[in-house]
């Protein structure tokens, strides 16, 4: 499969489980998480369908040229998603309160993940 394909395919992926996980949020977990770590959860989710919509561009993108900035953009998104709103969601439903500490490295994924692509974009 190539990277365009993976892309488009977690991005895909990515945005059902966004869907997913905020309605599970909102049905399931709003009587059992106290306010704040329902946002904390919510805020996860939010990230991960904008990141999700951001891998589809990127595989897209990808389809018609292939570049080394998009291929870290992609990457860099998918890692994001994985840390940042993984760790997001660790840390709202349970007590490993340590995952917090791996939410910022999500964050610098998304930065870089944005600069890729602007990067790309602006050599095009």
């Amino acid at each position: 499969m190539n990277e365009s394909r993976l892309f488009l395919g977690i991005g895909a992926v990515g945005g059902f489980f966004s869907v997913a996980l905020g309605a599970f949020a909102a049905h399931a977990l709003q009587n059992i998480l106290s306010p704040g770590l329902l946002d904390v959860f919510h805020t996860g989710v939010q990230y991960q369908a904008i990141h999700s919509l951001a891998l589809l561009a990127v595989g897209l993108m990808m389809e018609r040229q292939a570049r080394p900035p998009l291929r870290l953009a992609g990457w860099a998104f998918a890692s994001g998603i994985l840390l940042f709103s993984g760790s997001l969601y660790i840390l709202a439903t349970t007590d490993i309160s340590w995952m917090g500490v791996v939410t910022p490295f999500g964050g610098l994924a998304f930065l870089l993940g944005w600069g890729s692509l602007t990067w790309s974009l602006l050599r095009n």
